[in-house]
């Protein structure tokens, strides 16, 4: 007995020395909990903040003043500014940078005090019917306890609690039936791309360097920028396949809108494609072990696609300090274009920000991975 109780301790200590020793795979191990449990805790929140607001006011005055005063005090959300026009209010719509749209009746005052109804137009992005209705929720409490505020002072003076009515009506914008499929569905492209391009080729080139198959390149006239594209243009070919069959499968299917230029959706997947390419070779050239990679991509790749990318949760009621994280990840940038073009019928006006920043992603990873690789090799 004591001797199978000292071979199971001398094999366990082993096996913690082993560990020990693939100090990446540890330190992997160590943060990945550690890292799922902050952003999980950050990320998974029912309440919205953050609501950008903008206002269409074609003629101010000083109830669309306090009006617009109630809505910059209440904690929930951020005041864009004002336009005389809903047309100078649609870009904004089209490149995802405001949820609603308060948009006043001209003599918006002087109807509040003839006593008539004065009306205005609740305009909010559906295209997340998550938090869409919610949004719509918060904006009508502002405008109810205003009219309140108005009607209680309005009594006072002895004017009687009816002579005051502010009517919204309300417009849900690219989702008007708030399926939240047509919210999911673009950002599951960005997901499934995510797990062709960069997870696999980190784990396929970890994989052969493990097996030191890549040793034979150091004698074979090929240069790195070629065994890259040799290695990874399979990848590359089946992310496209793919883009094509989840497309299908969303009109067949889903029945999701598609209001766009599917041309332009197809480049911007490439586009994405090539930085999930580019960027699980690097982390393949970083990475000692199969193991490493394969957490390294997870850590890196999927988890962040999932969270801060705003594929379920809004970018806009994660923290403060959080948010700027969002900029790196590349899915925020594509699920944008996504949705941008499959919803609201966006085209290269609209979305260049957001293509720019991949293609720069791209031009960035694709030196970093040629430049890895190189020195792996050598």
């Amino acid at each position: 007995m004591a001797t199978r109780t000292s071979a199971l301790t001398a094999f366990m200590v082993k096996e913690l020395r082993h560990i020990l020793r693939d100090r990446q795979t540890l330190l992997i191990l160590l943060l990945l909990p550690l890292a799922m449990v902050v952003l999980f805790g950050y990320a998974l929140r029912s309440d919205v903040r953050n609501v950008r607001v903008v206002f269409v006011d074609p003629a101010p005055d000083y109830a669309t003043a306090a009006l617009r005063a109630r809505f910059a005090g209440n904690g929930r959300f951020r005041v864009l500014g004002a336009a005389p026009t809903m047309a100078a209010v649609e870009p904004l719509f089209h490149r995802a940078r405001a949820d609603v749209a308060v948009v006043f009746e001209p003599g918006f005052a002087a109807h509040l005090a003839d006593g008539t109804p004065a009306r205005l137009l609740l305009v909010t992005d559906a295209a997340d019917p998550n938090t869409s209705a919610t949004m719509q929720a918060y904006a009508s409490a502002v405008i109810t306890g205003y009219q309140s505020e108005l009607a209680a002072a309005t009594s006072a003076r002895g004017g009687g609690r009816g002579g005051v009515q502010i009517v919204p009506e309300t417009r849900m914008r690219y989702n008007p039936t708030l399926e939240s499929v047509n919210l999911f569905v673009p950002g599951l492209i960005a997901l499934v791309l995510t797990l062709i391009t960069a997870l696999m080729t980190a784990i396929s080139l970890s994989r052969e360097k493990e097996r030191g198959t890549l040793e034979v390149l150091l004698v074979s006239p090929l240069r790195p920028w070629q065994i890259i594209v040799g290695k990874v243009l399979p990848y590359l070919a089946l992310a496209f396949a793919n883009v094509l069959t989840a497309l299908l499968a969303a009109w067949a299917v889903f029945h999701v809108p598609f209001r766009g230029s599917l041309l332009l959706l197809l480049l911007a997947s490439l586009v994405y494609a090539m930085v999930g390419l580019s960027l699980g070779t690097v982390i393949a050239a970083r990475t000692t072990s199969q193991r490493a990679a394969m957490l390294a991509a997870m850590t890196g790749t999927m988890l962040p696609s999932t969270l801060l990318s705003g594929l379920i949760f809004p970018i806009a009621s994660l923290p403060g300090w959080l948010r700027p994280v969002t900029y790196v990840v590349p899915a925020r940038w594509f699920i944008q274009v996504a949705r941008g073009i499959m919803l609201k019928g966006a085209g290269v006006p609209q979305l260049w920000e957001a293509l720019l920043v991949l293609l720069v992603m791209l031009a960035v990873l694709m030196a970093a991975a040629i430049r890895s690789f190189k020195a792996r090799l050598a």
